[in-house]
């Protein structure tokens, strides 16, 4: 099932219950995707849908930022967490914590920061 591009979706809290028993999440934060003009986010942009699930990678050694989380959509790279918001997430991933991030908004809009809004969850 597809969701329609602007719908606000947790797929993971609308799984059927046998899936949903296996995992809950917590939300830690919802943001704009940073970054998304320099990356693929413009070539996969008629493939991502609200719902689908993100790949957040550490990258302590940034040298830009060393609370710096690489946001991925099947490999590749669209952007990262903002700044002002990554050190909460950066510090789980460090702990070894699950996090579970997921597309919650596509716009086709001039900025940027307003293109691509994504959820982060702790999985507990």
């Amino acid at each position: 099932m597809r969701l329609p591009r602007t719908s606000l979706a947790v797929l993971w809290l609308l799984a059927p219950a046998a899936a949903a028993a296996e995992s809950v999440g917590m939300l830690v934060q919802n943001s704009p995707l940073a970054g998304s003009q320099y990356y693929a986010a413009s070539k996969v942009w008629d493939e991502i849908r609200a719902g689908d699930r993100l790949t957040l990678v550490r990258e302590a050694d940034n040298r830009h930022d060393r609370h710096a989380i690489r946001v991925e959509w099947r490999g590749h790279k669209l952007g990262y967490v903002p700044r002002a918001e990554n050190r909460a997430a950066a510090r789980a991933l460090d702990a070894g914590e699950r996090l579970e991030a997921r597309v919650t908004r596509l716009r086709d809009d001039p900025d940027p920061w307003r293109r691509i809004e994504f959820s982060v969850h702790l999985i507990l």
